[in-house]
């Protein structure tokens, strides 16, 4: 067996991040940049207004107050996405809206709040005279040209994942596409002559497949591409067959659950390196020894185990990193927090992940398992927000000691 560090090294070891290509932003979500971008434009994209109200002159309405309103002339109205041709002279006033652009002559925008047409109700015309209650200084509720975003501006750089925030940013910067690393496509098989799909009847000593769409999930989570490509059967021909099917597709990745542990049908291994090779396939860790990793048909292929808690441990521990790298270039920390045990746990001296309910009790974390830790036991997953790491060689820890947790729920 080797250690699940020096399995995770020569793994990521045989990957680099995926090409680059052009999407159109509304698919941008989630993404990650393959270069800076810089702005195009200003922004604001020109003066204009921060409130609903009037635009004039300051020097007009200076002396304004509650007990002493200003009245000037309304010569114009501008709505929003409206430029008009009237200036505004000294006595005068034009009502405008949010973001519209400010008439020449205009220095100052006095929110309607502040004048007697603060009741004027929806689609009313612009009135003749209005009466402002309120002085305000020069250059007051107007957004300047540029005064957020300045042409040439570098506003995200690359290797950046792209929040909801992000895409908007962008589209008000008017980009259309943006050039992005190229998601990883993975092709999932499961194998085992128990298995059967959600839509047949349970038949004696069958069960259904779970790990399919588990790691389906887990991948398309990870933003892959996912083909699924079901069931094989235990033999030999009929793996052959799959894995075949499966490089066909092209996928940066083959996973397989089950078919790489010691029993007498697990022909995935043999399958494989009859195609390609293995580097190996024991790792020093719980769940999860029979680990698989070569190529098949020239692609990295993952054999994972069977079991369903051993297949989603060691998917995150040493297929998530891979897709992060693919397609971010970068393998991203993991949460990780330092807790209390609320329990006495044993372990078997492999590196274990146990799956935990952390609880928050006098100002710290604790950790209580969340049922038997048997490798096909999945509503213990199901209950888990965290797991704890046995390290290797450690046999018990008792309740009230520190161990680390890798958190999957905050």
């Amino acid at each position: 067996m080797i250690s699940v560090q020096k399995a995770q090294q020569r793994i990521l070891s045989h990957f680099k991040p995926l090409e680059t290509e052009l999407i159109p932003l509304g698919a941008a979500l989630g993404r990650v940049l393959t270069q800076s971008i810089y702005s195009e434009i200003d922004l604001p994209l020109f003066d204009n207004s921060a409130v609903d109200g009037f635009a004039l002159q300051a020097v007009d309405i200076a002396s304004a107050g509650a007990n002493d309103p200003v009245s000037l002339k309304v010569v114009a109205d501008v709505p929003a996405g409206n430029v008009v041709e009237t200036d505004i002279s000294q006595g005068q006033a034009a009502r405008i809206m949010t973001g519209a652009p400010i008439p020449n002559g205009a220095n100052t925008i006095v929110m309607v709040e502040d004048t007697d047409a603060s009741q004027q109700a929806l689609g009313d015309s612009v009135p003749d005279m209005v009466k402002v209650f309120r002085a305000v200084e020069h250059g007051g509720n107007i957004r300047r040209l540029g005064s957020d975003i300045s042409r040439g501006q570098k506003i995200f750089s690359e290797d950046r994942v792209l929040r909801p925030q992000d895409i908007g940013m962008l589209a008000m910067l008017g980009v259309a596409s943006v050039p992005v690393r190229r998601k990883p496509k993975i092709a999932i098989i499961s194998s085992g002559d128990e298995l059967l799909p959600l839509d047949s009847p349970l038949l004696p000593g069958k069960i259904y497949d779970s790990n399919t769409y588990m790691l389906t999930a887990l991948a398309q989570k990870a933003g892959s591409e996912v083909l699924s490509l079901g069931v094989t059967p235990d033999r030999l021909e009929a793996v052959h067959q799959i894995l075949s099917r499966a490089a066909e597709s092209q996928p940066d990745l083959i996973v397989s659950s089950a078919g790489v542990s010691m029993g007498a049908f697990d022909y995935i291994k043999t399958a494989v390196e009859a195609t390609g090779s293995l580097d190996f396939w024991k790792v020093d860790m719980r769940p999860g020894k029979p680990l698989a990793f070569g190529t098949c048909h020239n692609i990295p292929f993952f054999g994972l185990p069977g079991n369903p808690v051993s297949s989603y441990v060691s998917f995150l521990v040493f297929v998530l990193p891979v897709l992060e790298l693919l397609s971010g270039g970068d393998v991203r920390k993991r949460m990780r927090a330092r807790v209390l045990l609320g329990e006495d746990i044993e372990s078997d001296g492999r590196e274990s992940y146990l799956r935990a309910a952390l609880k928050y009790e006098n100002g710290r974390s604790v950790a209580f398992l969340s049922g038997h830790q048997g490798s096909g036991n999945l509503l213990s997953i199901v209950k888990a927000n965290a797991l704890v790491i046995i390290p290797s060689g450690v046999k018990f820890c008792p309740a009230g000691s520190e161990a680390e947790a890798w958190i999957l729920e905050p």
